[in-house]
């Protein structure tokens, strides 16, 4: 039995990064955000035992360093099940472009699986997997607008939003997140570029300023849930004199991603390719996760259409998209099996 499943992106909405941890980690704070891009996943259950992967793209790896490998291992091990488990992997999302695709390719495939099954984890069960295979994964267990914290793994759904249009740019640079992380906390250190930073001398240096910016983070996402839930409208909206989409609200509370401030200057595309952006009309733009993907929010999906094709004639590799409420994530998931 094949079962074909899409495997959706994430964007982050903020992102603020502490200090190192013990296990090597950084405490993380972000709002992820589900969009409609997506991959497909195929998972086919036969006889025999092994795991397979297959991928048009060859830059994806096949072997056991793969996320879907790992879960498929992981998963029948839980539900003590012996099979042959085959993947097929459809690559249409940017590879570690920071849209997540590695972890929601593997979410995708944990799915898939049990559909083949016809299995189910208890969903406490799947959580604990998904969180020991990546960061990132439990996110894709939720969808929609989900709160990440720890390193990012811990996620608590945050309401469920009308969608609004969205511009995706991927320029062709590759950031490294590891990378991402050493210059971020040398940055912190105030250190000499370059010079080496160790783990104890970072945490102890960054710990109150890191603090820092998590409450200022924690106290903009507070106000925003708490205007959500009274039905008060901001002092923006009365500015505006009519509500506005809840998630513009949210960015426009000043809400940055800290990994800007080292992968910008490194890779200036980047920042032109949000200046870009911004030029173009999107009412918010931003970094996801540690790069290198771009994305702006705009008002409407005409205004995201011709957003497109001005950064396309640009030389932008842009397209149009929306954010996915977790009731259509978990719709339009499934498509076959």
């Amino acid at each position: 039995m094949t079962v074909t499943v899409r495997s959706f992106a994430k964007i982050n909405l903020g992102l603020r990064i502490g200090a190192s941890r013990e296990d090597g980690f950084h405490e993380l704070l972000t709002v992820y955000q589900t969009i409609a891009l997506h991959d497909v996943i195929r998972v086919s259950v036969k006889r025999g035992t092994g795991i397979e992967v297959q991928c048009n793209d060859p830059r994806v790896p096949k072997d056991e360093s793969n996320t879907c490998f790992r879960i498929v291992e992981k998963a029948l091990s839980a539900l003590r099940v012996k099979a042959k488990v085959v993947i097929g992997i459809e690559k249409r999302l940017p590879v570690q472009g920071g849209l997540g695709g590695a972890s929601s390719n593997a979410v995708a495939t944990l799915l898939g699986l049990e559909r083949a099954l016809k299995k189910s984890l208890p969903a406490a069960e799947r959580l604990r997997i998904a969180a020991d295979v990546g960061s990132d994964l439990p996110l894709f267990l939720v969808g929609g607008t989900v709160l990440g914290v720890g390193r990012g793994e811990q996620v608590y759904p945050l309401p469920d939003l009308p969608a609004i249009a969205c511009v995706v740019v991927t320029p062709e640079v590759g950031v490294s997140t590891p990378k991402a992380f050493v210059e971020w906390d040398r940055m912190q250190s105030a250190g000499p570029p370059g010079a080496a930073v160790p783990k104890k001398t970072v945490a102890k240096l960054t710990a109150s300023a890191a603090s820092d910016r998590m409450n200022e983070l924690g106290r903009e996402l507070s106000a925003w849930l708490s205007e959500l839930h009274s039905g008060a409208p901001s002092d923006r909206s009365r500015r505006r004199g009519r509500a506005e989409n809840q998630l513009l609200e949210l960015v426009r509370a000043g809400i940055e991603n800290d990994f800007e401030q080292v992968v910008f200057p490194e890779y200036p595309v980047l920042g032109e390719g949000n200046r870009a952006l911004l030029r173009a009309g999107a009412k918010y733009a931003s970094l996801s996760g540690s790069g290198s993907t771009l994305y702006g929010l705009f008002a409407s999906r005409a205004a995201a259409l011709k957003a497109v094709s001005r950064l396309r004639k640009q030389g932008w590799s842009a397209q149009a998209t929306a954010t996915l409420p977790r009731q259509a994530y978990w719709r339009r998931m499934v498509v076959s099996g």
